[in-house]
């Protein structure tokens, strides 16, 4: 192999076989003969790009392997075969065994060309991979075989959304439900400025006849986000705020964990995933019972950073709520925090655009028309689930916690097309400083980058703005394509929904560009291989948990960070009460010897806490990417 070499800026380069690949800025690159390794700064991550003539998939892997790191044997846990993409002939993912405290991710993605395969692994510790996201992203997108150019919707004219187009997505949606067990999806169109088509599709809850429909409330989730910064940008117009004012000199109390990257936060940043502060919402989902607005944003006060400012992707919840909280301290300085960005929500973005029905009042939106949350069980069926889960994003709700309807939701989106201006011809926000929000703050991948609670593809040659949003049994999305004056919105009450959001963008693009039909291959690939992963995990897993390894459990533990702990027995089965949200657990036995209990109740699930002793004490320990959890026994 050569000397690695670190490159300064996104360098485009081509492996040994004649890939292309792009290695991001900061990374280093070293060469051997059918070998290219790439590193980020932290020397714990690697991936490894191989080329070979093999007579399948599996041989190539292999092959890459000795390659890369002979004598690696690491179990096999999962092949998944993904459609034929991005001048690749066919690909699969390879999947292998890890246990939780290794904190590791390994993976495989085989890609085949003719008779040449292109295997790149990837093989790192978790903290560097969820912080690195962004450029390992950067990596595996822009992988594509030799002499390969991208299709492009470039020059093209936006065919309208007429009633022939709109049926199109009518059934991609609708066949796209039956294949991922979605009960509910509300929709809605824009075309050239005016609603083409809004409806509804499935039911509101399952069990129950009522049908969706383009006014059922669904918990849009992140895409409050865009709605939030849209206030900052009014509160810019009225020269309240500037977008490069220090925001201590706004809230002289805003605190982050790390002093010199406080004093360098500007009104922008808070909301461009761009300070270096990772996802951290551990804190916020376990322990929210007697959360406010003001503890929230005290709870930034403990968080460090993980990477430089303006180096890398690091989306933070808690920041998006900050945003929002002070510029509603700005428009009414002497309420409640809360109260505040409700009421200046309300008045300058819900009540002139026409959102009469979208709130943040939970009690409101549940005793109408809305959609139930809903999730897969553990073995894979689709469930009505509980709501308390969802309350952890009120505290915080700048962020998450709006309820909107297809009707509404379209509204925003008809405002971001317009520029600012509204139906009536009244501006409500300057063009100026509504595109500000667009503006590059930090990249996410290839032709991708992160504004103010907005995103910006250009994936395929033509500008796409989008957001999504995730809350428990809740995933939804809005798509804005600034050229053409064509806009969506998609709204979706069951977890499963997350896996239509992507495709259904690709499939507008297909609808008005006369694109590839690739968008239906790919909810079907989607599919099968959460239905695979969900069947292979289910057979480590004990449902109900095993008794004599819950016998070993403390009845309660604590946690510093995270509350209350209790250990519930009832009918055989284990539950993990959190005080504010409750899920039965399975048991797990890992390869290297330890045990874990794994949350499994619809939209709850996945929470894994490993047993363990710490200075004598029983311990479960939970993580996320990047941070770790100990809930030691109390009794």
């Amino acid at each position: 192999m050569s000397a690695p070499q670190q490159v300064a800026v996104d360098a485009s380069r081509v492996t040994p076989g004649g890939a292309t690949f792009t290695v991001p800025a900061g990374w280093s690159m070293a060469t051997g003969k059918d070998l290219v390794i790439l590193g980020p700064p932290e020397p714990d991550t690697h991936i490894a790009i191989f080329d070979s003539v093999a007579a399948d998939a599996k041989s190539a892997v292999a092959a890459a392997w000795m390659a890369y790191k002979p004598g690696a044997a690491r179990p096999l846990k999962l092949v998944t075969p993904r459609p034929a993409r991005e001048g690749w002939d066919e690909r699969q993912v390879f999947s292998y065994e890890t246990s939780p405290n290794e904190r590791v991710v390994v993976a495989a993605f085989a890609e085949r060309s003719g008779s040449t395969w292109t295997v790149l692994i990837l093989d790192g510790t978790d903290p560097t991979v969820e912080k690195r996201n962004a450029p390992i992203g950067l990596i595996v997108e822009s992988l594509r075989p030799k002499g390969y150019h991208r299709e492009s919707f470039a020059g093209r004219t936006a065919q309208p959304l007429d009633a022939a187009h709109i049926e199109q997505l009518k059934q991609f949606v609708e066949t796209s439900m039956q294949e991922l067990g979605i009960p509910g999806v509300s929709m809605a169109l824009i075309d050239k400025g005016k609603v083409a088509y809004e409806g509804g599709f499935g039911l509101r809850e399952l069990g129950k006849p009522e049908p969706v429909d383009e006014h059922t409330l669904f918990m849009a989730a992140s895409n409050t986000k865009g709605m939030t910064t849209l206030l900052l940008a009014e509160l810019v117009d009225e020269k309240k705020l500037k977008w490069d004012e220090p925001v201590i000199d706004v809230y002289p109390s805003f605190k982050l964990g790390d002093p010199d990257t406080t004093k360098k936060v500007l009104i922008k940043n808070l909301i461009c995933a761009c300070t270096g502060l990772p996802r951290q919402d551990m804190e916020w989902i376990f322990e929210f019972k007697n959360a406010t607005p003001a503890s929230t944003l005290a709870l930034l006060g403990t968080m460090q950073p993980t990477s430089k400012f303006g180096e890398v992707f690091q989306y933070s919840n808690l920041m998006a709520a900050a945003a929002g909280y002070i510029g509603a301290h700005v428009v009414y300085p002497n309420m409640e925090l809360g109260a505040a960005y409700d009421l200046a929500m309300q008045n300058k973005i819900f009540n002139p655009l026409g959102m009469k029905s979208t709130t943040f009042d939970y009690a409101r939106a549940l005793a109408g028309d809305h959609a139930s949350p809903h999730g897969d069980n553990v073995d894979g069926k689709p469930a009505v689930a509980n709501m308390a889960f969802n309350y952890s994003v009120r505290p915080a709700r700048p962020a998450g916690g709006v309820w909107t309807s297809a009707d509404d939701l379209i509204r925003y989106v008809q405002l971001e097309l317009a520029q600012g201006k509204l139906p009536n011809g009244k501006q409500l926000v300057s063009s100026e400083n509504l595109l500000e929000r667009r503006a590059p703050q930090i990249a996410l991948g290839e032709d991708s980058s992160y504004g103010m609670g907005l995103m910006v593809e250009r994936n395929y040659g033509v500008p796409v703005v989008s957001h999504g949003g995730s809350m428990a049994g809740y995933k939804t999305n809005l798509y804005f394509l600034p050229d053409s004056g064509i806009g969506a919105v998609l709204l979706t009450n069951s977890d499963t929904g997350g896996m239509l959001l992507g495709p259904f963008s690709r499939r507008l693009l297909e609808v008005v560009f006369d694109g590839k039909p690739e968008a239906a291959g790919n909810v079907a690939s989607s599919a099968a291989a959460y239905k695979a992963r969900l069947a292979k995990d289910r057979e480590r897993l004990v449902v109900p948990a095993d008794p004599a390894l819950v016998a070993h459990l403390a009845k309660s533990y604590s946690s510093k960070e995270l509350g209350e702990l209790e250990v519930l027995n009832k009918d055989g089965v284990t539950t993990f009460d959190f005080g504010e949200w409750k899920s039965a657990v399975a048991s797990r036995k890992n390869d290297d010897g330890s045990i874990s209990f794994i949350t499994i109740d619809p939209t709850n699930s996945g929470f894994e806490f490993v047993v363990g002793d710490r200075g004598g004490k029983r311990v479960l320990v939970i993580r996320d990417g990047q941070h770790e959890y100990v809930f030691s026994e109390t009794a």
